[in-house]
């Protein structure tokens, strides 16, 4: 996603500037083209060359000898987006009073009026960050277009703890991707469920699947970052939350149905990409079930359907929400995915045959179809679940799009 794009990376004079250098890693691994310029403070935590290594160009510095005299001009032209990591209280009381006396603030200050987006990364201690001159200027930069991320709460370099932290570097990514994205889901509501229900036999035993969860968070924290008001339903999930979204966990599938008819009213697009237990044990002992004389083959399980939650919201009014389901299927993959997609009066279905090497459950890819009414199949090649969420979200840009136009 940013391959070949030029990203211009400001570092200041903060501690958290070790994380900056993370930061510029992960952005050359996905392909961006980093340009840094450090201020003297800065090149006080770290020297230059480091981040030369890994950008691998010149870094930018007020006093180089090798400065062209409209450097603040060549590169803040040149690039697709500024970030400034770790964006200290001196950065951005200098930024919102238009002061441009270094190489960084200087670029900054032409980078607002051309207009290129800027992210901005604050980080230092607790009790400067709810200075009320610091929050003004944040206010302020927030009010001329200026983006921010961060920052978290926790214990500071100093001892502190409070807010301040930078942003963990691979949040910073995900913002930076959905600003190279164009943030085309800001302002929208998704509502994402994930991973596996569990239906208890007992206190120690559940019947439950092999989903893992993580194309449903992939999808909540691409959506996120690609500007959207995300809520995630989760079942049972080793994984870790996205950052940005609202979690909320559940355990069965009943659990579930509650939830999603509760959070549904207030979403505009509903993905329903939790793996649903088709059935739970008619009856839950409250106690541990002992083994007996009795063969455990002669031991008769009852169970009875869980609800069919996406086809009972499906005939709810929809008033212009968009329902995407999923379909893992072992056969007859597409059929059966085109038969739920009629039943369901869905607007899109992602199917994927769970046999097939890589498409199935806890890996990090997939190799799925989407499907659109009425028998509309696109085949995607295998892809990282991270780039399916991608397409999938494309897709319901794509239905978004002339709703809106119809209701402008």
């Amino acid at each position: 996603m940013l391959k070949d794009t030029p990203i211009l990376l400001g570092l200041t004079g903060g501690i958290a500037i070790y994380k900056s250098a993370e930061l510029t890693r992960l952005l050359r691994r996905e392909g961006a083209e980093v340009h840094c310029v450090m201020t003297r403070n800065a090149r006080r935590f770290i020297s230059p060359l480091l981040f030369e290594a890994l950008a691998q160009n010149r870094v930018a510095l007020d006093e180089s000898e090798s400065a062209h005299p409209f450097d603040h001009i060549r590169l803040s032209e040149k690039a697709r987006l500024i970030v400034v990591a770790p964006a200290t209280a001196n950065l951005l009381g200098k930024f919102a009073s238009g002061i441009a006396d270094d190489l960084l603030t200087t670029m900054l200050t032409y980078g607002l009026g051309r207009p290129v987006p800027i992210l901005l990364a604050p980080a230092m201690n607790a009790s400067m960050y709810r200075n009320p001159a610091v929050q003004e200027n944040l206010r302020r930069l927030k009010k001329w277009g200026v983006l921010t991320v961060g920052p978290d709460s926790g214990e500071l370099a100093c001892g502190d703890e409070g807010p301040g932290r930078m942003a963990e570097p691979e949040e910073i990514l995900d913002r930076i991707k959905g600003i190279a994205h164009g943030l085309d889901l800001s302002g929208r509501t998704i509502l994402v469920t994930a991973g596996p229900t569990r239906e208890p036999l007992d206190p120690v035993r559940v019947l439950s699947n092999r989903s893992s969860g993580r194309m449903g968070y992939e999808l909540a924290r691409v959506a996120a970052r690609r500007g959207a008001r995300v809520t995630l339903i989760s079942g049972p999930t080793q994984l870790p939350a996205p950052p940005g979204i609202d979690l909320v966990r559940i355990e069965t599938a009943e659990e579930l149905k509650k939830k999603t008819e509760e959070l549904y009213s207030s979403a505009q697009v509903l993905v329903m990409a939790a793996a649903v237990a088709d059935f739970r044990p008619r009856h839950s002992h409250p106690q541990k079930q002992k083994k007996s004389e009795q063969k455990a083959a002669d031991r008769l399980l009852e169970l009875t359907s869980t609800p069919d939650i996406l086809k009972e919201i499906s005939q709810k009014p929809r008033r212009g929400r968009i329902l995407v389901g999923f379909a893992a299927e072992s056969e007859k993959t597409i059929p059966h995915a085109l038969a739920k997609l009629r039943a369901k009066n869905l607007d899109l279905i992602v199917a994927n045959d769970i046999s097939r090497p890589g498409s199935g459950f806890e890996v990090s890819t997939n190799q799925v179809y989407l499907i659109s009414p009425p028998d509309k199949v696109e085949e995607l090649p295998l892809l990282s679940k991270e780039e399916v969420a991608e397409r999938i979200l494309d897709r319901v840009v794509k239905i978004l799009q002339p709703r809106h136009a119809r209701k402008t």
